[in-house]
């Protein structure tokens, strides 16, 4: 049996109204250093969202959702956070904050390959239309594949 490695993770949520305590699940932060492992899939449910708020700007959620994704993935252009080492990159991404854009606390389990996970809790806690997610699920620079 493979070895088991540790990760944590954490549901990124679209929060519309902070004082009515709703929120919309919208993506799930991956990272699993033993296997050089950091991701981020993304979601925008609009029909979901517009029918909590209407007068949501779309536009400005999917840009700053698909900046996690860029983050996780260390992207060259996605600014001076996507620069930082992999943990500082995750624990500036999971860091509370009281935007509409938001994170659950972290959670941690145990896998043998943690894309496999990504994927599973991205489908369960998020996706309403497969194949939709942004992510690139790469590993992390400098480290070998976990599929290899």
């Amino acid at each position: 049996m493979p070895e088991l490695s540790s990760f944590d993770y954490a549901v990124v949520r679209i929060v519309p109204r902070v004082d009515r305590e709703e929120f919309l699940n919208a993506g799930v932060i991956l990272f699993c250093l033993e296997r050089g492992f950091l991701d981020a899939r993304v979601h925008v449910d609009e029909q979901r969202l517009l029918t909590i708020w209407p007068d949501l700007d779309l536009e400005a959620v999917q840009l700053h959702l698909s900046a996690f994704a860029r983050i996780a993935q260390g992207e060259k252009d996605a600014g001076p956070i996507a620069r930082l080492a992999p943990r500082e990159r995750f624990h500036w991404l999971v860091a509370p904050r009281s935007t509409v854009i938001q994170v659950s606390p972290v959670h941690s389990g145990l896998c043998e390959e943690p894309e496999p996970v990504l994927s599973d809790l991205f489908q369960k806690l998020v996706e309403t239309c497969p194949g939709s997610a942004v992510s690139s699920a790469r590993p992390l620079p400098g480290r070998a594949s976990s599929s290899s």
